[in-house]
Formats: C-alpha cells, structure tokens, sequence
C-alpha cells in the first residue's frame, strides 16, 4: 500500500522595497558629463514606491536640451532594477530651475564672483602640458589627442583643451560632435574616449573660420581655462597653435606653471623652428617636459626603415635645449610614420585605442606611460622666479 505523500507548500516572501534602498541604488548613478553621483548633484527629484513594488522614479536635467537624457534614462533605470523586489521602473525626466541651476554650480565651482582657473591655483595637482611645436604639419593634434587617449586609458582623469583657434582638430580626431552643456556660467565639456575636452570648434557653425586678434585669443583661451567644469584632473593637455604667438604667450601669464612638450620631425628644417618654440621656455620661466619626435621613419614591408623626413631632428632639438635652458630636456620618444595614425585621426578613434599593437601606437604609449609615472604635486613647478643673476 502506497503512503500518501506529504505536500509542502512553499511560501513565497516578497521582498520589501523601501526608499533608503533605492536611494543607495542611485547614489551609484553618475551623471555621464559632471562624473559625479546624481544624489550628490540634487538630480533627484522624488522617489515614489507602489504597493506592488513598482517604482516612480523623478529626475531633474540641467537643461530642457540635455544631451545625456537617454543615457540618464537607462543608468537609472538599470541601477534601480538590481533593487531586490523591485516591480515596473518609470523614470520621468524634469529640468532644473534657475535656484537649483545656482546651487549646482556652486556646489562644484563654489561661490566666487568671478571664475577662477583651478590648475593655476598654488595647491593644484593637475599636470598640465602644452603641446607646442614651432610649425604646422608635424602631427602635433595627433600626437596630443592619442597621448591623452593612452593616458586617459591608464586610468587618469584627463582633460584636452584644443587650444588652436584657428586650426581647432580634435573634436573630430576624438570622434565627437557633442556640444558643451552650460549651467549659467559653467561649462560641462564633453567626454569622448574617457577624455574631457572643449573647442571653439564645438561653439561655431559647421566650418566656419574663427577669425580673432590677439585679445579675443586670450579671453577665450581664459574662458576654456575657468568657466569649463573640468573637473578633479590628473593631467590635462593644450593643444597649442604653431609658433610662439599670442597663444603661447597667453598660456604662460594664464597657466605659468604649465610644461611644455616640444613635438618636431626629424627633418633639420623642422627642428631648428621646433627649437624656437620650445626655447619660448627661457623668457616664461617654464619648465620643458621634453621632445616627442613624430614621422621618424617608415617602415617598409621587407622590414627596413626609411627615413621619409631624415633623422636626428628630435635628438638635436632636445640636446640644444638641454644647453639652453640648462636642465635636462629628455627626448621622450620616436613615432614612426603611419597610415594607420591618419586613419585613426580621421574616424575619431585614436590608434593607441583602435590599433594598440602596430608601432606607432607603441611609441605613443611608451611616451604617455613616462608622462603619467610622474607624482601630481607641486614637485617641478615653477616658483615664478628669476634666478639670473644681475650685476
């Protein structure tokens, strides 16, 4: 005879959802351009539970036209979700007014009347380069925006300022048409590859010419420096425009304690121009990071490597100013001249993300690796004084 079997039911225990845990879900949230969590910034505007455990969840934008909406939309509600007991998610987006605008601001700028440029502060940690070179055409875009890529992709918070007005070329080797997010007076750059970057490029129509005297350079060039929310930054980069002009000389009164990064080919020609811009050094008492050689040679498919624009200009350079400045000026590396960098310039990923194994991408980030080894801190800063001695 067949015992009847005993039947369990099993008691199935909802799970309570309650607010503190939703909470804690978004404060994991970041927004995508300020990096900084949405509970921390007040872009949380209510959090409503349903008996059934569904979620209404209100949001607040900086701006009716914010581009991150969607992005915004599916954090949330991707965040929310890993909430246990957690039913349907609505996510309604609202706008900031001008009170929550103000203390958004404030709560990242602080509460000065005029902006401030917080890497020419005396406490500022932020490694800044100006990447300058004496004429165009030597790569001196290409070798900024794949430097910061590489170093972006080590891990450091890195932000790029195109810096040549008239020439303006990295948002498109960045890849991006994204336009800045203004919040009154600050400026949200956007982020491309990890990197934060800003350009006169992303505030003129199609390819309009900028066309700018000295003055207009300087106010816009201070602008990019204080009114754009860069952030925490490790290092950031100045794409300079060729030469020693206005710019240049903009850069030192505004950032005095910015480096210089000389870039040249390896061409004589090149190289004697390339000295001059770095030699700028001498009269704005700033320091020279070193020399990056690009277009050093080409290499052929039977393995040999020929030397399209000569050889030894970088050497010579960094040798002559090593003489001149009388510290030493290190040649920091040698790219090799290749297809694979104007291609990647050209789609909007830089080669030491798309290509990391050819050679050029290897020299690149052989020259960011001994940019970010160096500590933040105020160790090589310029100390703004004149050391020569007068009679």
């Amino acid at each position: 005879m067949t015992r009847p079997s005993k039947y369990v039911p099993t008691i199935e225990v909802m799970a309570v959802v309650n607010e503190s845990d939703i909470r804690g879900a978004l404060a994991r949230v970041e927004d995508p351009e300020i990096r900084k969590p949405i509970t921390e910034l007040g872009m949380v505007r209510n959090v409503d539970i349903a008996d059934d455990g569904s979620v209404d969840i209100g949001i607040y934008l900086t701006t009716a036209g914010c581009p991150m909406r969607t992005e915004i939309t599916e954090r949330v509600t991707k965040a929310v979700a890993d909430v246990a007991g957690v039913g349907a998610i609505r996510v309604e987006l609202d706008v900031m007014n001008d009170e929550q605008r103000t203390e958004l601001r404030k709560s990242l700028r602080g509460d000065s009347a005029e902006p401030v440029i917080p890497f020419a502060q005396p406490g500022s940690l932020t490694r800044v380069y100006a990447v300058a070179s004496g004429k165009g055409g030597v790569g001196k875009s290409s070798v900024t925006v794949n430097l910061a890529a590489a170093l972006a992709d080590r891990g450091l918070s890195v932000g790029v300022l195109d810096a040549d007005i008239y020439g303006h070329s990295v948002p498109r080797m960045l890849g991006t048409d994204a336009k800045p997010t203004q919040v009154e007076r600050m400026i949200v750059p956007p982020i491309a590859h990890d990197v934060k970057m800003i350009s006169i490029a992303q505030f003129t129509q199609g390819n309009t010419p900028v066309v700018w005297r000295g003055p207009m350079l300087h106010r816009a060039l201070q602008q990019f420096l204080a009114d754009v929310f860069w952030g925490d930054l490790d290092v950031l980069l100045l794409d300079l425009p060729p030469g020693t002009g206005d710019v240049a000389i903009s850069v030192a009164q505004l950032i005095p304690n910015a480096e210089i990064l000389v870039v040249t080919t390896p061409q004589q020609a090149a190289a004697e121009v390339a000295e001059r811009a770095g030699a700028i050094a001498l009269q704005t008492r700033q320091r020279i990071v070193g020399v990056v050689e690009n277009m050093s040679w080409m290499e052929m498919p039977d393995g040999t490597r020929m030397d399209v624009f000569g050889s030894g200009g970088g050497q010579a350079v960094a040798e002559r100013l090593t003489r001149a400045v009388g510290a030493e000026v290190p040649l920091l590396g040698q790219i090799p001249l290749e297809q694979a960098v104007r291609e990647g310039g050209d789609a909007g990923t830089p080669i030491v993300l798309g290509q990391p194994d050819t050679p050029a991408a290897t020299a690149l980030r052989g020259v960011a690796e001994k940019l970010a080894v160096r500590k933040r801190g105020l160790a090589g800063m310029s100390l703004g004084i004149d050391t020569t001695r007068h009679l």
